[in-house]
């Protein structure tokens, strides 16, 4: 019984991490992407182990019978449909693999998720925290006055602005080149504030030692800081700014980055190359702002709305 079990364990272990270094090697998938389909693949092999069969040998009956339980448990719509994506892309790499002739996930019907907008803070309330960053003492003030002009600037992800190198926005250009989800390069514009936040704080910077390696060093600068240390240093400007810190994060920083665009006259197409959306679909939960810009339009220019 033990024997058949580490056979079994082998079996899952093999097809998931060959499916894992797929997408490293040939995405480019970051290591949060992987380790968040290491997760949901787990999960569906603990579902499939006590019913004999292995996440690679599952049907489109058992797919539908996980994505029941989840339900049944109380999970999040969100969090269901992203499972069954995981499992869609774990069947498909099997099936292109020549192990498996079908994809079972792909007839299982997704979860109906709910349609919700894109949280942003407004143009006065982003100032506010520019001006409460300043304020900021010390190194840890330069490090949230330099990522909030930058996020608001640029509309980096996150991960992107702590993987910066000390160097980055070191030079005049106009622009920066990087490298986002997925392997994409993109080019972003910067602005002349950036710049001169990202000067400063590698100035205050320069006397740590070892010399940090990238931008936003952590408590070793040898290593970039951490997320949650810098959602962390938000959520204390925040505070200082009399903001709500539950309505500050990184990504709401992009949002409205993105929101504040396309208020002033930005179109999709552009916003969609500036975030680095691989579809223009993503880029599409931002039509509220152009519906809200349309609609001042006409009651500004039409003859009956006087």
């Amino acid at each position: 019984m033990r024997e058949a079990y580490h056979i079994i364990r082998m079996t899952i272990d093999g097809h998931i991490e060959a499916f894992l270094e797929m997408l490293a090697a040939e995405r480019g998938a970051a290591r949060n992407t992987l380790a968040a389909y290491r997760a949901d693949l787990d999960d569906f092999a603990a579902f499939a182990r006590p019913r004999g069969i292995t996440p690679g040998g599952a049907g489109t009956g058992h797919v539908g019978e996980y994505i029941g339980s989840l339900h049944q448990s109380g999970l999040a719509a969100r969090t269901q449909a992203r499972r069954l994506s995981a499992l869609r892309q774990f069947f498909l790499f099997l099936l292109r693999e020549g192990i498996r002739e079908d994809n079972p996930a792909a007839e299982v019907t997704s979860p109906r998720l709910p349609q919700s907008l894109p949280k942003y803070l407004s143009e006065a309330e982003v100032d506010g925290l520019l001006q409460a960053a300043r304020a900021f003492p010390g190194l840890p003030g330069l490090k949230a006055y330099a990522g909030l002009e930058i996020l608001y600037a640029t509309g980096l992800r996150v991960s992107e602005l702590l993987a910066l190198p000390a160097r980055a926005l070191a030079s005049d250009a106009a622009v920066l080149m990087l490298k986002g989800k997925g392997g994409r390069e993109r080019i972003v514009p910067l602005s002349d504030m950036a710049k001169l936040a990202a000067a400063r704080l590698r100035e205050a910077s320069a006397g740590l030692k070892p010399p940090p390696r990238y931008l936003f060093s952590g408590r070793d600068p040898a290593q970039a800081m951490t997320r949650q240390g810098f959602a962390l240093l938000l959520k204390q400007v925040a505070l200082r700014a009399n903001i709500d810190p539950a309505r500050l994060s990184p990504h709401v920083l992009r949002h409205s980055f993105a929101s504040h665009l396309l208020a002033h006259g930005a179109d999709l197409r552009s916003l969609q190359k500036l975030l680095g959306h691989a579809d223009i679909a993503t880029t599409q939960i931002y039509t509220h702002v152009l519906a809200e810009r349309l609609q001042r339009l006409v009651q500004a220019h039409h003859p009956l709305a006087r």
